[in-house]
């Protein structure tokens, strides 16, 4: 059942197709009846939401606005009318995660297995993606809650919980850094590293670092994965980094590897954040889990 109004809706399904033929054949409806309402559309806004080319429409600034606004639209529609059809939205539904890999780790399943405790009709899709996707994912409503990394202010979500997350060295057992109480990066890049691509957060701001402390470094391994960085590590090829959420400690000894803080002001400009989106009426079961995550990642980061 479609709630959007006609217009929302066929804009929505050309922006998705990037043709009115397609739209129109996909709607079952006549081609000048899409491009009518997507005119009076555009009309009613002021603002021309796409670019006509002989080959197909592409959306303008205006017009990507406007698909995100009717994404969050759409998705929440669809989860009012499960809702009222079953009359077990307060209860029972699934909770879509966004979050960048160092949450996948141990926060995200952890937050998910305690909620379960309580709530075992709750189901769950947890995808691991970059920060920014998360972010995204949130904003147009494929994902009821983002956790992630974040550089600077942001304006499209609503930020429930932020905390400055330091990073740590991914060390071998018995190096000889091992027992250090923290490290600089000259020290650290005294041996090979296992980096991140420069796309992510935590390799900018070690590359600003590097840079700032006139260090020429060229990494051994570069892989966004943590996976392959920690048996990098663990097989003596060199050191890695990874941002210390506060439970690190609690799986070192089973990961074969230590962790040594690594002190350096640049890693102070990076948050980790549990997003949500704005203007969007969450789910009971989202809002609940939410602040689970958010009461999680406050406790992980005290002292």
């Amino acid at each position: 059942m479609q709630l959007l109004p006609v217009n929302l809706a066929y804009f929505l399904e050309v922006a998705r197709t990037g043709s009115v033929t397609e739209a129109a054949h996909a709607l079952n409806v006549a081609p000048s009846a899409i491009s009518r309402q997507v005119a009076k559309l555009e009309s009613g806004i002021g603002v021309p939401l796409f670019a006509r080319h002989p080959r197909g429409m592409t959306l303008t600034e205006a017009g990507s606005r406007l698909l995100a606004h009717a994404r969050r639209t759409e998705t929440e529609s669809t989860t009012l009318v499960e809702e009222l059809r079953t009359g077990r939205g307060a209860e029972a539904r699934s909770v879509a995660v966004a979050c960048s890999e160092g949450f996948a780790r141990r926060l995200v399943p952890r937050a998910i297995a305690d909620f379960r405790c309580a709530h075992p009709d709750v189901a769950f899709r947890v995808d691991v993606v970059a920060r920014q996707e998360a972010t995204r994912r949130v904003v147009e409503g494929l994902a009821d809650v983002a956790v992630t990394y974040t550089m600077g202010p942001q304006h499209d979500v609503r930020v429930e919980c932020a905390v400055v997350v330091p990073v740590a060295a991914i060390v071998p057992l018995g190096h000889e850094l091992a027992d250090r109480d923290r490290i600089g990066l000259a020290d650290l890049c005294a041996y090979p590293l296992a980096l991140a691509s420069p796309g992510t957060s935590q390799r900018e701001l070690f590359d600003i670092g590097a840079q700032l402390e006139g260090i020429t470094v060229r990494p051994a391994l570069v892989c966004d994965s943590l996976a392959p960085q920690y048996e990098f590590v663990r097989a003596g090829g060199g050191l890695a980094l990874v941002g210390d959420l506060g439970d690190i400690e609690q799986s070192a000894a089973t990961e074969g590897v230590t962790y040594v803080p690594v002190d350096h002001p640049v890693f102070r400009q990076r948050e980790a954040q549990v997003q949500t989106a704005t203007g969007r009426r969450p789910s009971w079961s989202a809002t609940q889990f939410t602040e689970l995550l958010v009461t999680s990642l406050r406790r992980d980061r005290s002292p």
